[in-house]
């Protein structure tokens, strides 16, 4: 019976030390050590992916993407031929826990700003996103009502790394702008910034 508890002894310790240590790395991210659960779980607030193993531990997977993001969109490419650093979009994205995303465009109102994508994690703090700005009016446009001419939908995909502080993010995109008839019409491709925007940011840290 002795020998029987001096073996769980070393176990015991493990199990208490991996405790202790949970904490402190959950909070590496901001994330509030209360949040943390021994079961699976997915952080909204920047911190680190915890995964149940297959050997009944947890694998740390990177920063989360999850949050709202200021992202900026420079054009490297334009129908395939370099060009000078452009900045085509400044934009406001959101990146929700259920692997979809909305971003709010620099484009008027007018002329459609808001679009749609899914996106999912491709490595540790790596992520691909699938998105389409839907129909929507020409931009820019020099007409009397403010109106573009009607276009067809644009395809962008993106390839993402959030930083280790959790906050910053650096990857490439894809543009492809199609007319009604599913023909390109315009093609960018270039960089891509991305700043966390949290409860203390103001407006002149945006512009």
């Amino acid at each position: 019976m002795r020998t029987s508890i001096r073996r769980l002894v070393p176990a015991l310790g493990t199990l208490v030390l991996a405790w202790a240590i949970m904490p402190s790395a959950l909070a590496q991210c901001g994330m509030p050590t209360k949040l943390a659960k021994p079961a699976a779980w997915d952080p909204q607030m920047g911190g680190v992916h915890v995964l149940r193993t297959g050997m009944g531990g947890y694998e740390e997977e990177g920063p989360s993407i999850v949050g709202m993001w200021h992202v900026i969109f420079t054009a490297k490419t334009s129908n395939g031929k370099a060009i000078p650093a452009t900045v085509i979009d400044d934009a406001l994205a959101v990146w929700h826990p259920d692997k979809t995303e909305v971003m709010n465009s620099m484009r008027p109102p007018q002329d459609g700003n808001f679009c749609l994508g899914v996106w999912e994690q491709t490595g540790k703090s790596k992520y691909y996103l699938n998105h389409f700005p839907w129909f929507a009016n020409q931009f820019p446009n020099d007409t009397n009502n403010g109106i573009g001419a009607p276009v067809g939908p644009t395809h962008i995909t993106e390839t993402i790394t959030v930083s280790s502080d959790c906050n910053h993010f650096t990857g490439s995109f894809t543009l492809d702008a199609y007319d009604g008839t599913g023909k390109i019409t315009q093609s960018f491709t270039g960089a891509l910034t991305g700043t966390r925007i949290t409860t203390s940011t103001t407006v002149p840290e945006l512009l």
